[in-house]
C-alpha cells in the first residue's frame, strides 16, 4: 500500500509499505480522509517527542471497512466508520470507570514515543481495534467525519467545565480547536462566548462561528474588556486552546473570582503559572485530555449542523502531494487551517 512515511525528522516520503495485518478483534479500514493535526506538524521536526521516525502519522480519519477479524461480529466490509485516536484497553481501572482517555495502557494512532510505535492513517489502509470504531451516517462526508476527533476534544473540554445556563465563557486561542470550542460552548448553554486571539483573521472566523465578541490581545487589554462586559467581575469560565504561558495568563486574568480555567492546549511542555492570582482568587484549573466517549454526540452535532467544520477545511490533497502541504503548514502559511489528506 501507499503511505506517507516520516523517514527522519523533516523528511516525509510517499512510499510502499506492507498492508497492515489485523488481529482477531481488529478491522482494516480503507482510509478516505485524514486531517493533518497541529501535533503532526510539530512531530515533523521532533519538537513534540511523540513522532519518533520511522512512522506513519495521522489520527484524524474516516473510511470504509475493508476486512474484519474473525472475532468481529458488529462490523463488516463496506461499513462507513470513524475511530477514536486513543486506543484504549477496555480492561484497566480507568477504562472500567468510562475514562478511556486516561487508560493505563493508552496508545495513540500515528504516534511513536519510545514506549510504543503505532502507525496511523496517512496511508491507504490502517488497522484499528473494533472497540474504538463508530458508525457514520451516509449523509456525513468523509472529510467532515475526519474532523470528529478534533470536535470531540472541544466537546470533552466543555463537558468538563462547570457551568450554569447563561454563564459567560472566554475561549483563548481561535485556531481550529478554539473555533470548535466556541461552537461547543454555545451548544452547551453558555449565554455569551468571547474569543481572544492575536490574529484578526482567526477572530473574524470566530465571529462567524458564534463568538459574541472578539478581542485581539495584541491591540487591547482583553481581560479589562471582558470585565467591563460582565459587571466588573470577569467571565465564569475560560477555555484555553493554545498551551503557552501568555495565553494561559490571559485566560486566568479573564475569569471571575471562583471561576474555572480549562486547559486544552498543549503546545509547550512547561509554562510559567501566575500562582498568586489563582490561589487568592480561588480559580479552578482543569486539564482536559483528548475525549472520553463523546464521539456519538459529536457525530450527531456535525450531522445536524449544530457544529460546523466546512469553513475550517482549507484544502484537500491526495497522498502524493501531502509533503508539500506539511511544509506549508510548518511555515505557518497565512489562512491555512485544516488540510485533509485523501489517500
Amino acid at each position: 500500500m501507499k503511505a506517507l512515511l516520516l523517514k527522519q525528522y523533516m523528511e516525509l516520503e510517499v512510499t510502499d509499505l506492507p498492508q497492515p495485518e489485523i488481529g482477531p478483534a481488529d478491522v482494516l479500514v480503507r482510509v478516505q480522509a485524514c486531517g493533518i493535526c497541529g501535533s503532526d506538524v510539530h512531530g515533523l521536526d521532533g519538537s513534540s517527542g511523540r513522532r519518533i521516525p520511522p512512522l506513519v502519522m495521522g489520527h484524524e480519519a474516516a473510511g470504509v471497512i475493508a476486512a474484519a477479524g474473525r472475532d468481529v461480529s458488529k462490523w463488516q466490509a463496506g461499513d462507513r466508520v470513524t475511530f477514536d485516536s486513543t486506543v484504549s484497553c477496555g480492561r484497566c481501572h480507568f477504562c472500567r470507570r468510562g475514562e478511556i482517555n486516561l487508560c493505563d495502557n493508552r496508545q495513540v494512532l500515528g504516534v511513536s514515543c519510545g514506549d510504543y510505535r503505532r502507525h496511523g492513517a496517512f496511508a491507504e489502509y490502517v488497522a484499528v481495534p473494533e472497540n474504538i470504531l463508530y458508525r457514520l451516517p451516509d449523509s456525513l462526508p468523509f472529510e467532515h467525519a475526519a474532523m470528529i476527533e478534533a470536535v470531540s476534544i472541544a466537546v470533552h473540554a466543555v463537558n468538563l467545565t462547570p457551568r450554569s445556563l447563561g454563564d459567560t465563557a472566554v475561549v483563548v486561542g481561535s485556531g481550529m480547536i478554539g473555533q470548535l470550542t466556541i461552537q461547543a460552548a454555545k451548544v452547551a448553554g453558555f449565554g455569551r462566548v468571547f474569543a481572544v486571539d492575536i490574529d484578526d483573521a482567526k477572530l473574524a472566523m470566530a465571529r462567524k462561528l458564534g463568538a459574541d465578541e472578539t478581542f485581539n490581545s495584541k491591540t487591547c487589554d482583553a481581560p479589562a474588556q471582558i470585565a467591563a462586559r460582565t459587571g466588573g467581575h470577569g467571565a465564569d469560565a475560560a477555555l484555553e486552546a493554545v498551551g503557552a504561558t501568555d495565553p494561559i495568563r490571559t485566560a486566568i486574568a479573564c475569569v471571575r473570582k471562583g471561576g474555572t480555567v480549562t486547559l486544552i492546549g498543549n503546545i509547550t511542555p512547561k509554562i510559567e503559572l501566575p500562582l498568586q492570582p489563582v490561589v487568592t482568587r480561588q480559580i479552578r484549573l482543569q486539564g482536559s485530555c483528548a475525549s472520553a466517549g463523546e464521539y456519538p454526540a459529536c457525530i450527531e452535532l456535525l450531522s445536524s449542523g449544530a457544529i460546523r467544520v466546512d469553513t475550517m477545511i482549507s484544502a484537500r490533497t491526495p497522498l502524493e502531494e501531502a509533503p508539500s502541504w506539511f511544509d506549508r503548514l510548518y511555515r505557518h502559511e497565512p489562512n491555512l487551517m485544516k488540510v485533509i489528506v485523501q489517500p
